[in-house]
């Protein structure tokens, strides 16, 4: 770490007082110095950089609230392009937490304020504090459940940023695209996971469900031919699947499930126990937890042992 110029009179950022702006003139003592006694983050800005215009307010509202446990130091990259070279910020908004005199953590582009305001109380709980990847998780969960794909991302894109290759934040990840209906950066995504994490639970099932999707592709198409052929002979196996699968590949899962099962029901052994299997990977998709999982394997265990 380069340590910049010392000295100089106290920024003048926003109203509140853990919140100042720095030049090279006093970047040493603003953030260096002042973080040995508690944790700083510095924003670099520019006046031009929209995205700086949504997260600045977002991080002086947040270092509010934390009412002096964490300080904020603000920087612009225009005026003070000698800090910006020295620490090497190639974009902006680019934001870094230092603590002791040494980078702890940091993200580039704008965050949810959501996580700007987890970010913020990490920092502020220091080493007692609860896991940041941990919290980002779930604030990612929470975002994509509540269907805020972009949000989920960019939380999900924040661990791996300091993790290369959670599997959680992966598989994360890698949901969020398929949602968005990329299946291409969702492959690509899913081979980031190291090798010792490729049975993790959330990866599996993000690999399930990419299979689905596509194989979905294949079967997607209009049913009312092959509901013509299940009508004029029940026993159409082979129609019967196809179906399954045509169903699943519009979003219609449940539909799916009981077609399989059906199929399952008159031949549990056709095409080598096809439908089964597919089921498997549906529960897989879904996961153990999954109501439409749970009630499913009740039924699958019903018809093979009845």
């Amino acid at each position: 770490m380069v340590i910049l110029g010392s000295g100089a009179q106290p920024g003048k950022a926003g109203e509140s007082p853990h919140v100042k702006d720095a030049t090279i003139a006093t970047f040493a003592a603003d953030v260096i110095d002042a973080s040995r006694e508690v944790p700083v983050i510095v924003d670099f800005w520019a006046p031009w950089c929209g995205p700086c215009k949504q997260l600045g307010p977002a991080l002086e509202k947040a270092v509010a609230a934390a009412g002096g446990a964490v300080k904020l130091v603000k920087v612009n990259v225009d005026e003070n392009q000698e800090i910006a070279r020295q620490l090497r910020i190639q974009s902006i908004p680019t934001v870094y937490a230092f603590r002791d005199g040494q980078p702890v953590d940091g993200f580039m582009g704008a965050i949810a304020e959501s996580q700007v305001k987890q970010f913020v109380q990490t920092l502020a709980g220091g080493a007692g504090g609860h896991d940041h990847a941990a919290e980002m998780l779930a604030i990612a969960e929470k975002a994509f459940a509540a269907g805020n794909v972009g949000e989920a991302a960019q939380a999900y894109a924040h661990v791996l940023q300091d993790d290369p290759g959670q599997p959680k934040a992966v598989a994360g990840l890698a949901r969020c695209y398929l949602k968005s209906g990329d299946v291409e950066r969702a492959r690509t995504t899913l081979a980031l996971v190291r090798p010792d994490d490729v049975g993790d639970e959330a990866v599996r099932a993000v690999t399930a469900e990419l299979s689905l999707r596509e194989n979905a592709a294949k079967a997607a198409g209009p049913t009312r031919e092959l509901e013509a052929r299940l009508a004029a002979n029940p026993d159409d196996h082979q129609a019967r699947y196809d179906y399954a699968m045509a169903l699943d590949a519009k979003g219609e899962r449940e539909g799916a499930i009981e077609t399989l099962l059906e199929l399952v029901r008159r031949d549990r052994k056709w095409n080598e126990d096809g439908a089964r299997k597919q089921l498997v990977t549906l529960f897989e998709a879904m996961g153990p937890t999954d109501p439409r999982t749970i009630a499913a394997r009740r039924k699958l265990s019903s018809i093979l042992f009845s």
